[in-house]
């Protein structure tokens, strides 16, 4: 390998429909139709479902919550409350300190970040963990 490129692991296909049905299994289960966003380490949106009954602008911040994951390596939640309404206006929305997005981390190698959004705080979180451990992402603490 030379020092121009570097190796980095990335979502698959399969991984995204597994992810997109585990947590909308998780949301029926709970009965609150959501917002999924999946994006990949670039908070370049891989994919994404509105589930029938979620609230319209919810995809928006599922999305929202997806790129702040990814970009900061936590979650979404984690930013901290005096930067929160800079960040979001410096970026057009497109971070937000809402509970709800996740990274996603294999063996310790940040991938991406998933973004639920429609339910309450705890809801969403719930709906991210489930996707998550249905392709055996690390799990967030």
């Amino acid at each position: 390998m030379s020092d121009a490129t570097a190796p980095a692991l990335h979502l698959t296909d399969q991984a995204l429909l597994t992810m997109l049905a585990a947590a909308r299994a998780m949301a029926e289960a709970i009965g609150q139709p959501q917002c999924i966003v999946i994006v990949d380490i670039s908070a370049v949106e891989l994919a994404s479902l509105r589930m029938l009954g979620s609230r319209v602008l919810s995809l928006q911040s599922a999305r929202a919550k997806a790129m702040t994951a990814a970009s900061t390596g936590k979650p979404s939640a984690a930013l901290p409350e005096a930067v929160r309404q800079t960040i979001a206006l410096a970026t057009g929305g497109a971070m937000t300190g809402l509970p709800g997005g996740l990274p996603i981390r294999f063996a310790g190698q940040l991938v991406g970040g998933i973004g639920i959004g429609s339910g309450s705080g705890a809801q969403d979180e719930e709906v991210a963990r489930a996707a998550l451990a249905a392709v055996g992402a690390d799990p967030v603490s």
